[in-house]
């Protein structure tokens, strides 16, 4: 028995250290929240409230909501794919379902990798991490977390409680 709980506790330990050091964020106004990772430093939030940048001295994670402004959810990431095309980046991977879209690409020996998710009515939240390609093993590992933690929360302005 002792064998077995020292295996477990071996096991969870990864775990709990890769979580150590996270942060957290979240945006009353679209009513969303995220988990930010080690020695990301807040740049204060925007002047509007719709998000806020974190950045290290060589990546740049971009944590934000808007409003859909025509069609729905769907709709808006094939907007911001054809954006991020029209800037040069070309895409790498994509994924779009009605819940949630992740997309990713590379422009000028750096890499970008944006995960959407719906908010009430005609809102959304994304973060966009962009790195160096160098830094691909460096910043790969909490694109998974960034992506489990990115969640809506309640009460927030964008859905706002029925009476």
């Amino acid at each position: 028995m002792r064998v077995l709980l020292v295996l477990v506790l071996l096991l969870l330990m990864p775990l709990s250290a890769m979580a150590a050091g996270w942060s957290h964020y979240s945006n009353a106004r679209f009513g969303y929240a995220i988990d930010v990772p080690p020695g990301f430093i807040g740049q204060g939030e925007s002047a509007n409230g719709d998000g806020q940048a974190f950045k290290t001295p060589t990546a740049t994670l971009s944590v934000f909501g808007r409003h859909i402004v025509d069609g729905g959810f769907e709709d808006q990431v094939r907007a911001e794919q054809d954006y991020a095309k029209q800037d040069g980046w070309a895409i790498t991977y994509a994924v779009s379902t009605p819940r949630y879209a992740s997309f990713s690409g590379v422009k000028a020996g750096r890499v970008s990798y944006t995960r959407m998710i719906p908010l009430c009515g005609d809102a959304f939240a994304e973060f966009d991490l962009a790195y160096s390609k160098a830094d691909i093993q460096k910043f790969n590992p909490s694109i998974d977390q960034l992506v489990a933690s990115l969640k809506p929360t309640d009460g927030s302005a964008a859905c706002p409680r029925k009476p």
